[in-house]
C-alpha cells in the first residue's frame, strides 16, 4: 500500500510557504555545493578558479540562513531555555505573563534587527559587489525580511494570546 501526501490530514502536511522555504534553502545549498566543488577542482586541478564562486556562495549562504531561521520560528525550532517555562507550567497566570513578556521581547528584538538591516540595505543600494556586480543591498536584505516575518508571527501570537509551546517534548533542565 502506498501513501501519498494528498491523503494525509491537513495538519500533517507542511504549509505551502514552509515547503517553498525548504525548496529555496535546498536550491541555495545545491548551487553553493556545485559552485564550491567546481572552484576546488579548477583551483587544485588546473591552477585557476572561478572568482564568482566565493561571492555567490557567501550571498547564498546568508540567504539560506535567514530563510531557515524564518521557517524555524513557527515550528518552534529555535533554541529555547525551558527551565523557567517548565517550572511555570503548573502556574497558568505566571506562564501567560512570561509568554507575553517573551513575545514582546521577540517583537522588540525583531524591530531592532529590522531597523539595522534596513539601514544596511539603504547603504548597499548605491554599491555593487566586486566580482558579480549585484547590488550590495542583497546581503542585508534577508536579515530585514527575516526580522519582519518573525516579528509579525510573534505579534500575531501575542495578539491571539497563543500559549507558549515548549515543543518537541522539550526536556526541562
Amino acid at each position: 500500500m502506498t501513501t501519498d501526501s494528498s491523503s494525509a490530514p491537513a495538519s500533517a502536511r507542511p504549509h505551502p510557504l514552509l515547503r517553498l522555504a525548504n525548496l529555496a534553502m535546498g536550491a541555495c545549498l545545491g548551487v553553493m555545493a556545485v559552485a564550491v566543488f567546481i572552484n576546488v577542482v579548477l583551483r587544485y586541478g588546473f591552477g585557476s578558479g572561478v572568482a564568482a564562486s566565493e561571492e555567490l556562495s557567501r550571498l547564498l549562504f546568508v540567504w539560506m540562513v535567514f530563510i531557515g531561521a524564518t521557517a524555524a520560528y513557527p515550528l518552534g525550532e529555535h533554541m529555547a531555555f525551558t527551565s523557567l517555562l517548565g517550572a511555570l507550567q503548573r502556574k497558568p497566570l505566571a506562564m501567560r505573563l512570561l509568554t507575553v513578556l517573551i513575545r514582546l521581547l521577540v517583537v522588540v528584538a525583531c524591530a531592532m534587527l529590522a531597523w539595522g538591516a534596513w539601514q544596511q540595505v539603504v547603504v548597499g543600494m548605491d554599491s555593487r559587489s566586486v566580482v558579480l556586480g549585484y547590488p550590495a543591498a542583497l546581503l542585508p536584505l534577508p536579515a530585514l525580511l527575516c526580522a519582519l516575518a518573525i516579528g509579525a508571527m510573534a505579534f500575531v501570537e501575542l495578539v491571539r494570546n497563543k500559549p507558549m509551546a515548549l515543543g518537541h517534548g522539550a526536556e526541562v533542565e
